[in-house]
């Protein structure tokens, strides 16, 4: 009988695709690795933090799924999630209004923005991060994605925090033109002030990472991480190749590449992450207690009874403090 299969003695009816009921798989079970090409469980694939287990291939990551990875569990309290964007210029293109492309994107990713930030801890270091949601309008930089920046870095400079940013982007916001092209300067300029403070910014690049994100704050930091195989730049290998009309070498703006030509300080798996930030963090905290300690040392003597050591006593005052005379 067709449209139909025999079991335990009765006939029982096939799906709408002709299988039968125990022998159909669910879309969602397997997925196949964009290098490698092989079938992956999707719940092995998860227990190893979205790596290919066969490659090494990182899959691309949500911002809240990059965050339940890196902090403790419970520790993230978000940052400004109410701040909406806005349309400064009314703007449309052929898909439409910006506005309309707004409300749709956000109802879609669950998201008001492409940047989350907020305070959290690390194995229990504390730490404010900012991290880049690439599915919400491939996580470009427009004014609300910078104020947010902005804001944790204020924060940070208040709290005695480091900065940990997760960077994946296609630049800045064509939507918002002038308005998202400020953002470049306002996110650097805010990381001038802390580095004023003597706190660092650890940024980690993801796949992809590109435009003014790139040319801005995620490369103003003092460590620069990145995972295996992230594509890396300003503008894209093809309208470099139509500028310059050559070809570009292989692995042309991947991790491996940058790292290569001293663009980026190190190449870190997904696994190893925690384990390399923590180190990161605790090196940071050292060192920052130790200027501490030496300002107020020099502080409490005079190059006069330091006459050996009065030179190298100066020096230092002027990097802790910006001048000799302490005043920044």
């Amino acid at each position: 009988m067709r449209g139909f299969f025999h079991r335990g003695g009765k006939f029982r009816p096939l799906t709408p695709n002709g299988e039968r009921p125990d022998q159909h798989i669910p879309d969602d079970l397997w997925v196949k690795c964009a290098k490698c090409k092989d079938l992956l469980y999707v719940k092995e694939l998860e227990h190893n933090q979205r790596v290919c287990p066969k490659c090494g291939y990182h899959f691309r990551l949500r911002a809240r799924e990059r965050i339940a990875q890196l902090v403790d569990p419970g520790s993230f309290h978000e940052w400004d999630a109410t701040l909406q964007p806005e349309d400064p210029l009314d703007f449309a293109d052929g898909s439409g209004p910006y506005e309309e492309k707004l409300r749709a994107t956000q109802q879609k990713s669950g998201e008001t923005e492409a940047l989350i930030t907020g305070r959290a801890t690390l194995d229990g270091r504390p730490l404010a991060v900012a991290v880049c949601d690439f599915e919400f309008l491939g996580a470009s930089m427009g004014s609300v994605f910078g104020e947010k920046m902005v804001r944790a870095i204020e924060r940070c400079c208040e709290s005695g925090l480091p900065l940990l940013t997760v960077n994946a982007s296609g630049g800045a916001r064509m939507h918002e033109g002038l308005f998202s092209l400020m953002q470049m300067a306002k996110t650097v300029s805010a990381l001038a002030r802390l580095g004023r403070a003597r706190l660092p910014h650890i940024a980690l690049l993801t796949d992809p990472c590109y435009g003014g994100v790139t040319a801005s704050y995620a490369t103003v930091a003092d460590v620069i991480l990145a995972e295996p195989g992230a594509l890396i730049g300003f503008a894209g290998p093809r309208v470099i190749e139509q500028i310059t009309k050559q070809k570009l070498p292989e692995g042309f703006q991947t991790a491996e590449f940058l790292l290569e030509h001293g663009m980026i300080d190190l190449i870190v798996e997904r696994p190893a992450l925690r384990p390399t930030l923590r180190r990161l963090l605790d090196h940071y905290q050292r060192a920052r207690a130790a200027h501490a300690d030496f300002r107020d040392a020099s502080a409490q003597a005079s190059p006069e009874a330091l006459p050996v050591s009065a030179p190298l006593l100066t020096a230092h005052r002027v990097f802790l403090n910006g001048s000799e005379t302490g005043d920044d």
